[in-house]
């Protein structure tokens, strides 16, 4: 009985809110900032709601890219890097072949997936090397890769490989310019954006509509109990309800809701959960939850992981697509480089660990991470009479962000083993 007793109390309590607090502390801090920075920036909701959408259609998705690596075991894959620089240089190219709008958006896609993909199975093949060491491997693979895409824009673009469109080539010297305009005749500016829009209540009206039928139809051919079923879909229609609201459309009323992109998005995330129903996704969830058992199963380990690392870098080259074709032009040596550290940061922001990750904390941690970038500039000159400091702070939690998650995990970890070391201590009747 005493025994008992011990094991018993080693048991952790699904609702203890200590626990709760613990896991979810970096998504309440956020929470807690983003209130703040709200009420001392002085911006209106409708402002900030214009600002929080319009990066959510051009972010959400390189987000959503990092959570198969995670599942896998492979933590934040920070190589995402090379996937966006892979999509620069198919943009690129498409200017330069004068292939404009959708056309050239979608060109662009299919010239960045054999590159991304190549990249990608070869960045899964040196982590493999480093087992255990994926996140920081990821990050000098980046700076790596980098050092030879400044050399490919600087010489080998627009001098060993001529480019004849005007504008791309710096004037009175060689290699490629230091921005890459997508708004001329030539580029594909907003040509997932500009597909079309709707304001926020259509679009709530129109997403609701299409989760509420989608649960429906799983209901009735019994792919789904009825409770959960159900459930979903009265949430569906308490949203486009409470979004007809007059208070709510004067909040949202500058919001013009780019349709096709959210709805790419929501492609992705309902292929990130059908992947994890296949035999591929069961073999992500056993690798990242044990190797050696994997392994033992008969799964071929590699092999996973390197599949795991190709997709996400293909995903995330499509990302930046999606990301450049919104502002509709980019730094053509530098609008790369901070992908893999803010996406990065605003999973982990939604609660996800270098373990776990699921859709709704990828968009959770996108939404409070961009929503603290739009309000912390605001927010720092009312403070203290400087935007810049804003500037910094944002930056500043970018990383620091990251570095807390990363001891949180490692605490959490640590003090898992213990107390699997006292639990097996207690099964064989030691007691401590």
């Amino acid at each position: 009985m005493r025994l008992q007793s011990q094991e018993v109390s080693l048991v952790r309590n699904k609702w203890d809110f200590r626990e709760i607090l613990q896991k979810n502390a970096v998504t309440v801090m956020f929470v807690v900032l983003c209130l703040i920075g709200l009420v001392c920036s002085g911006q209106t909701v409708s402002y900030v709601m214009y600002e929080l959408f319009g990066r959510l259609s051009r972010n959400s998705f390189i987000v959503l890219a990092l959570i198969i690596p995670i599942i896998a075991g492979m933590g934040i894959n920070f190589a995402i890097t090379i996937g966006a620089m892979a999509a620069q240089i198919a943009a690129l190219w498409v200017i330069e072949w004068g292939i404009s709008g959708l056309a050239g958006f979608l060109t662009a896609m299919v010239i960045t997936m054999p590159i991304a993909a190549f990249f990608g199975f070869l960045i899964g093949k040196l982590m493999n090397k480093m087992k255990g060491q994926e996140m920081i491997g990821g990050l000098i693979l980046g700076y790596f890769a980098n050092g030879l895409y400044q050399l490919l824009f600087l010489f080998i673009f627009g001098n060993l490989i001529p480019l004849k469109t005007p504008g791309l080539v710096i004037k009175g010297s060689t290699g490629v310019a230091n921005t890459i305009d997508l708004s001329t005749e030539r580029g594909f500016k907003y040509a997932l954006d500009g597909l079309w829009r709707v304001p926020f209540g259509t679009a709530a009206l129109i997403l609701c509509g299409l989760i509420a039928i989608w649960s429906l139809v799983k209901l009735a051919t019994k792919k789904e109990d009825k409770k959960k079923a159900l459930t979903r879909t009265g949430i569906c229609v308490a949203v486009a309800v409470i979004a007809q609201l007059p208070f709510v459309t004067a909040a949202f009323s500058m919001v013009s809701v780019p349709m096709v992109t959210f709805l790419i998005v929501a492609l992705l995330c309902v292929f990130n959960n059908a992947i994890m129903k296949t035999r591929i996704g069961q073999q992500f969830r056993a690798v990242g939850q044990n190797r050696t058992v994997a392994n033992a199963a008969g799964i071929n380990v590699d092999r996973v992981r390197v599949i795991a690392i190709i997709i996400s870098t293909v995903l995330a080259g499509w990302g930046q697509l999606i990301f450049v074709q919104n502002m509709g032009s980019f730094q053509t040596y530098g609008a790369h480089e901070q992908v893999g550290l803010y996406a990065g940061a605003a999973i982990l922001v939604g609660g996800a660990s270098i373990k776990k990750a699921t859709n709704g904390q990828a968009l959770l941690g996108c939404i409070l991470f961009h929503l603290l970038f739009i309000v912390a500039p605001s927010a720092g000159k009312n403070l203290f009479g400087d935007a810049a400091i804003g500037e910094y702070f944002r930056v500043f939690i970018s990383y620091g962000v990251i570095a807390l998650a990363l001891v949180m995990y490692a605490w959490g970890d640590n003090k898992k083993k213990k107390q699997n070391k006292r639990i097996t201590r207690i099964g064989h009747g030691i007691i401590v």
